[in-house]
């Protein structure tokens, strides 16, 4: 199952900054009166509010779900009984990968439906037990295909190679998998050790699970009491709401009280996290990898090089970072940023605007990318694909579903009309865009792309927004607003990430050294990290040593070097629009080209195909000379008003 988030992982959260921003004036007019040719988005009624999903289109009722689901263990049995030692002659092999490929597309679309229904309404007892069947049966098929990859392999290279040559569909349809199966042979085990990983991979959830429980269910949060009497909760939505504060006083209370409470547990967290890192290891070394972090890129054949270049990229860039970091400051009448200044509001007053002013928007952005992709999502807006709206219950976050093959992506936010909400609608349409072109152009197994794709499109949407509202924009305040949001953006999917790369990279090194890791050794070496990141030495943000827990909250340490793609993506997407941009229709053309491949190729080789190389330089130091000349315009604009 697919599920692309943006703002739902607490690590991820997009900081926000603290501006005295005057008026927006006629700001929500110009969002909403944007597009060059009105006609795609003339079905997009500018009052349009928030609303919900439509899932029939996935099963008519539960009936059919639970129908589906009976098939789909009689389809397991068939198969294996069909294909377990059966697949010597290319036909045959063909006729299995179908079957496979089938149970494959079932079990992700029941299982997606299950998840969209439980988040609809996460109180939902019936609901939970039917996301608990699902994954029930996901496990019952990764178990009961777990023969396959192992007996194509006994094959050998060179008869594959030959199946292949002799039968079409072998070459067509399935030549990604069996080429991708031929490069990962040299760390596929035997079909008894294959089962066994499968059936030991619950196992290894346990600590992110404990993590989860933890600090979601167990932990006990703090209530503080702000300057004006107030009180507030400082559970992980308290603490996302208190950190950005207007007055600073009540920032400083909210971070001493959260990371207080966090660093109680810094022992019991540290257990987990070094749990994680041993199970990385483990899988790491039974498929014979030199590192977790080889392991972790080689799934989906990522150069080491782009991983040691974001962050020494990264690093280099530094400079222009901390000169974003003292102009915040400065805005914000203080001599020094403090960590808990990082989070403070973007401005005094944030414009509003209706769900349909946003889409409206949005559909405008996009015209880079040509009539045929507005017209689509013009189309997907209009016809039910998302559930908006805000009620108890349902799940919080946002994020993108579009593994349910054959029927069309879905996509939940919650719509609450600020600039956050905007810029949220616009990232998670880049990924249903994405999925929707694949699917329609590639077969099941070629449309399912890597997570190192993923973010691409939804982080060129963002940026194809942010452009869109420059243009428009006609004052200095609203520039300052938009320039903000773009550097926010810049710091928090960039260098943030970049930074939690590095400490993965560290951690699991040390790891692999011998080195003892306690939940202190991870403070001391995530402190010393995030004050060079931030420039604690150089005066430019203050980091106290209480803030060195915060690699505790951080939930995408327990998702093995995962954080990386979302600063390579921010680098790939700032190229991608640049190029688009342009106005001219070969960079266009390749840019859906990669959105219409899918997964039907190595992820890094599309996106180089594309036009940027992720394993040089160029795209990196790009991304860091846009964020100079936003700033170049933000400081010149601050001139002018004298501050």
């Amino acid at each position: 199952m697919q599920l692309m988030h943006s703002v739902y992982s607490l690590g991820l959260v997009r900081a926000r900054g603290y501006w005295r921003i005057w008026a927006f004036g006629a700001l929500l007019m110009t969002l909403a009166a944007c597009s060059p040719d009105p006609e795609p988005v003339a079905g997009i009624p500018a009052d349009r509010a928030p609303g919900r999903w439509d899932l029939t289109a996935i099963y008519a009722d539960e009936a059919a779900y639970e129908a589906d689901a009976r098939r789909l263990a009689e389809d397991q049995t068939r198969f294996a009984d069909s294909c377990a030692g059966q697949m010597t002659q290319a036909r045959r092999l063909a006729d299995c990968l179908a079957q496979y490929a089938g149970l494959m597309e079932r079990v992700s679309r029941l299982a997606g439906y299950a998840q969209l229904r439980y988040d609809e309404d996460t109180t939902n007892t019936e609901a939970l037990a039917r996301k608990q069947q699902a994954e029930a049966l996901q496990a019952a098929v990764e178990e009961t295909t777990s023969f396959l990859e192992p007996e194509i392999l006994d094959l050998g290279v060179d008869r594959i190679r030959s199946m292949m040559r002799s039968n079409d569909i072998l070459s067509g349809a399935y030549r990604r998998f069996l080429d991708e199966r031929l490069r990962l042979a040299a760390h596929t085990l035997p079909a008894a050790e294959e089962r066994l990983l499968a059936m030991t991979a619950a196992l290894g959830e346990t600590p992110a699970n404990i993590y989860v429980a933890l600090t979601n269910a167990d932990m006990p949060w703090p209530t503080i009491t702000l300057h004006d009497g107030r009180t507030l909760r400082l559970d992980q939505t308290g603490y996302q709401r208190g950190r950005q504060f207007a007055d600073r006083g009540d920032r400083e209370r909210v971070f001493q009280a959260f990371w207080n409470a966090f660093s109680g547990y810094e022992q019991t967290l540290g257990v987990a996290l070094y749990g994680q890192l041993q199970r990385d290891r483990m899988l790491a070394r039974a498929r014979r990898y030199d590192s977790s972090l080889a392991a972790s890129l080689d799934r989906d054949g990522i150069p080491l090089a782009v991983y040691e270049t974001l962050i020494e990229e990264a690093e280099k860039g530094l400079p222009t970072l901390h000169r974003y970091l003292r102009l915040r400051a400065r805005l914000m009448g203080v001599e020094q940023l403090k960590a808990y200044d990082l989070y403070a509001p973007v401005t005094q007053a944030s414009p509003q605007f209706t769900l349909g002013e946003a889409e409206q928007a949005v559909v405008a952005a996009t015209a880079p990318l040509g009539a045929d992709y507005v017209q689509a999502l013009t189309h997907g807006l209009n016809m039910s694909w998302m559930d908006s709206e805000s009620r108890p219950g349902k799940r919080s976050g946002a994020y993108m579903m579009g593994s349910i093959y054959g029927v069309h992506p879905y996509v939940m936010m919650h719509f609450n009309g600020d600039f956050d909400s905007m810029s949220t609608l616009a990232h998670e349409w880049g990924h249903a865009m994405h999925s929707h072109l694949a699917n329609r152009h590639q077969n099941f197994l070629n449309a399912q792309y890597a997570i190192f794709l993923a973010e691409v499109a939804s982080t060129v949407n963002e940026r194809l927004l942010i452009d869109h509202l420059l243009e428009q924009a006609g004052s200095d305040d609203e520039r300052l607003f938009i320039l903000n949001e773009a550097l926010e953006s810049l710091r928090g999917t960039f260098f943030r990430q970049a930074m939690f790369a590095a400490f993965e990279r560290d951690v699991h090194g040390r790891l692999a050294n011998g080195e003892a890791l306690t939940g202190a050794d991870f403070s001391r070496l995530y402190l010393a990290l995030v004050r060079r990141y931030l420039g604690h030495d150089e005066g430019v943000v203050d980091i106290a040593p209480a803030y060195g827990i915060e690699w505790a909250y951080i939930p995408h340490f327990y998702y093995n070097f995962y954080v990386y793609q979302y600063a390579t993506s921010i680098a790939a997407a700032n190229l991608l629009a640049d190029q688009v941009n342009t106005g001219e229709r070969a960079a266009q053309q390749r840019y859906l080209a990669l959105l219409r491949a899918g997964g039907a190729d190595n992820p890094y080789r599309l996106l180089k195909d594309a036009g940027v190389d992720l394993a040089t330089p160029a795209p990196y130091r790009s991304l860091i000379r846009r964020m100079d000349r936003l700033l170049d315009e933000m400081e010149a604009i601050v001139a002018r008003r004298g501050l």
